[in-house]
C-alpha cells in the first residue's frame, strides 16, 4: 500500500523562480506521487530584472510601488492575511505572484505560501546594492521575527522533510542566505514547546536538506551545451555560477532522478517569463548566459559530519517513518543504509 498521503515536504525559497530552478523536478515528482508538497516563498522578487521587452514597464527602476497588497494575490492557499508593512505591492511583485501561481500549476503543487503574507518582506537585491539596507527588505528583517512567520506553517504541515539553501545561500545572494537562516531557525523554534505556544503543537522536522549539485554534473552539462550546433547563446555561464556547487558526489546525500519530470520543470521555469528564458534542455537568466537545465536534483543533509556511508539515497524521505522504499529506493537521509 502506498504511504504517499502520509508524506509531507516543505521547501523554503527566497524568490519566485528559485523553487523551479532548484527543485522543480523534485516537486513535480513527489506531487505526482500524492505527497503533500508545500512551498514557502520569502519575497516577491521586487528587485528582479525583467527580460521581455514587452514587460519592461514592470522593472523596478521604471515604476514605483503601487496598489494594495491584498489585490491580485495569486499566492495559492495559506498565504495568510498579513500584508506589506507599506500596504502596497509593486507592479513587478504582482506580476511575479501570477508567474509563481502558474509555475505551481505546472508542477502540480497547490499549497504555496508567502512568508508573513503578500509583500511582508521585500527582495533585498544582489549583494552590495542599496536595496540591501532598505527598510522592509528581507535582509534587514530580525531573524526570530521572520522565523516566527514560518513556525506555524511547520507545525501545521508537520513535514518529515524540509529543503532550503546551504549557509551561503547557494551563491551568496542576501535573500538566499536569509532564507537559509530563517528556515533553520524556524525548524528549531517549531520543535521547542516553549516557543510560540499559540502557533500550534511543536514539531521536530526529521530531515533538513540543502540544495547542491556536484561539479562533475555541472561540467558535463556545460560540455553538452557547448557541443550543440549552433550553441543557442552568445555566451555561456561558468560552473561557478551554478548555485550550490559542491566538489563531488561524496557531499551529496540524496539524488532525486527527475528525468521523468523534466518537462514539468522546464514548463514551471518558463512560467517565470520575466526572469528566465528556457530552451531545449537549456536556460538563461537575465544576464543572457546559457546554462544546462539539469533535471536530476541533489541534496546535502544539513550539518552532516563525517563521511557518507554507502551510496546516496534516492528518496528524500528515506530513513524517516514515511519512507517509500519500494518506489524510490533505500538509504537514509543521513547517507546510511535504511
Amino acid at each position: 500500500m502506498s504511504r504517499a498521503p502520509d508524506r509531507r515536504l516543505l521547501l523554503v525559497h527566497a524568490h519566485p523562480d528559485d523553487e523551479s530552478i532548484n527543485n522543480g523536478a523534485t516537486m513535480a515528482g513527489y506531487a505526482a506521487e500524492g505527497v503533500h508538497v508545500t512551498l514557502v516563498t520569502c519575497t516577491l522578487g521586487e528587485e528582479g530584472e525583467v527580460i521581455p521587452a514587452e514587460l519592461a514597464h514592470l522593472a523596478p527602476e521604471q515604476q514605483p510601488e503601487s496598489g494594495p497588497a491584498s489585490e491580485g494575490s495569486g499566492s495559492g492557499s495559506g498565504s495568510g492575511g498579513e500584508t506589506s508593512p507599506s500596504g502596497a505591492l509593486t507592479p513587478l511583485a504582482r506580476h511575479r505572484m501570477g508567474e509563481l501561481a502558474r509555475a505551481m500549476r505546472e508542477l502540480g503543487v497547490s499549497d504555496h505560501r508567502l512568508l508573513g503574507g503578500p509583500g511582508r518582506y521585500r527582495d533585498s537585491g544582489m549583494t552590495g546594492l542599496p536595496a540591501n539596507s532598505r527598510p522592509g527588505s528581507f535582509w534587514q528583517a530580525p531573524l526570530d521575527e521572520a522565523a516566527l512567520h514560518l513556525v506555524p506553517v511547520i507545525r501545521e504541515v508537520r513535514p518529515q522533510v524540509l529543503v532550503t539553501y546551504d549557509p551561503d545561500g547557494g551563491y551568496g545572494h542576501p535573500d538566499h542566505i536569509k532564507a537559509h537562516r530563517v528556515a533553520m531557525r524556524a525548524a528549531e523554534l517549531a520543535a521547542d514547546p516553549d516557543a510560540a505556544p499559540e502557533a500550534g503543537t511543536p514539531h521536530q522536522v526529521p530531515r533538513i536538506y540543502w540544495n547542491c549539485v556536484p561539479r562533475a554534473v555541472v561540467e558535463d552539462g556545460f560540455a553538452r551545451l557547448r557541443a550543440l550546433d549552433p550553441v543557442p547563446y552568445e555566451a555561456l555561464a561558468e560552473p561557478e555560477d551554478v548555485p550550490g556547487l559542491v566538489a563531488d558526489e561524496s557531499q551529496v546525500d540524496v539524488v532525486v532522478d527527475g528525468r521523468a519530470h523534466a518537462a514539468a520543470k522546464a514548463a514551471a521555469m518558463r512560467a517565470h517569463a520575466t526572469q528566465i528564458t528556457v530552451g531545449d534542455g537549456t536556460f538563461a537568466l537575465s544576464n543572457g548566459l546559457g546554462q544546462p537545465l539539469i533535471s536530476t536534483e541533489f541534496y546535502r543533509l544539513a550539518h552532516r559530519t563525517g563521511e557518507r556511508s554507502g551510496a546516496p539515497a534516492r528518496d528524500l524521505f528515506a530513513g524517516t517513518d514515511a519512507s517509500a522504499r519500494t518506489a524510490t529506493g533505500a538509504g537514509a537521509g543521513t547517507g546510511e543504509d535504511a
